[in-house]
């Protein structure tokens, strides 16, 4: 049975023995949400590594990790719950077929709407669960949905009960862990973000990612790791379209330890590219305008 940590340190030092390197400020907010059983919005860059932290998180408690993923036009029906109509038309056949009368119009209209034919959505699974471990509810990339869609978030996380008309109200016995995510395409109304404890989560410092590249990457040559992140980190200044996040510095390193490569230079930055920067516009700005730059920042590195 898992235990709520005594301290951001023990959570620290937990999610490092799950690969999930934390710095001292996410480490606080994330005792906090657990001990106080609030939400946790984290809001970053795409890439920084909001969604691996509820992924790593549902790892060490033991609690199954519930996805809903937003996007433009989500309504509360994919989040919550649906009734699963093609079964409902078939139990109707079924009992007309099997002769039941008007007289039992009403008992099989309340057969419709049971259990059995009720299609639960993330949200709903989260809230009325039946394990003894709290699930993960990870809410990814909410700043995609609409204002509508953050008001019902709003309600349904502010009491952790969900009120299905035909069946009643379903209330959490143990709420899950919550986790918010947003890449700050739009801004997150105010009343969603106080409902939950925020933190902004920032790009690791170079040393930071040295030794994620090391944790990640182990075959990888220390010194190859710091150019590496040497080099993501002069990208990152650039002003490109989507810069690198740790997946792709974990993923370029590792590609050139593929290649059997110890050092960078700008033939072979060039070449590897695509394992770092993955839109055309951003690989052109680097080729013409970047290199001599990354280069300067991995030989003073």
């Amino acid at each position: 049975m898992f235990n709520v940590p005594n301290s951001p340190a023990e959570v620290s030092a937990a999610l490092s023995n799950h690969g999930y390197l934390i710095d001292e400020g996410l480490a606080t907010v994330v005792y906090l949400s657990m001990s106080m059983q609030r939400p946790l919005f984290l809001e970053g860059d795409a890439g920084v590594g909001k969604t691996e932290l509820a992924k790593v998180l549902a790892a060490w408690t033991g609690g199954e990790l519930i996805r809903l993923q937003c996007y433009e036009g989500i309504d509360s029906a994919q989040a919550l719950y649906e009734w699963d109509y093609t079964r409902q038309l078939l139990h109707l056949r079924t009992a007309e077929a099997a002769g039941r009368t008007d007289n039992d119009s009403g008992v099989v209209e309340d057969e419709l709407y049971s259990e059995r034919f009720l299609i639960r959505r993330p949200l709903l699974r989260a809230i009325d669960h039946s394990d003894s471990q709290s699930p993960v509810l990870l809410i990814d990339e909410v700043d995609r949905a609409d204002d509508e869609f953050e008001a019902f978030l709003l309600e349904v996380l502010s009491d952790n009960t969900v009120t299905i008309p035909e069946l009643g109200t379903f209330g959490a016995e143990k709420p899950p862990l919550v986790v918010v995510t947003s890449n700050r395409t739009r801004d997150v109304h105010d009343a969603l973000k106080r409902r939950c404890l925020y933190h902004w989560v920032n790009h690791p410092s170079l040393e930071r990612e040295v030794e994620i590249i090391r944790l990640k990457a182990p075959d990888v040559d220390l010194r190859l790791a710091r150019e590496v992140a040497g080099a993501v980190e002069a990208m990152r200044g650039m002003g490109l379209y989507k810069p690198p996040g740790v997946a792709e510095t974990i993923d370029w390193a590792i590609a050139l330890g593929k290649l059997g490569e110890t050092r960078l230079d700008e033939q072979t930055i060039a070449a590897t590219l695509g394992a770092v920067l993955k839109y055309r516009e951003d690989q052109e700005r680097v080729t013409s305008q970047g290199l001599e730059m990354i280069m300067a920042a991995v030989t003073n590195d």
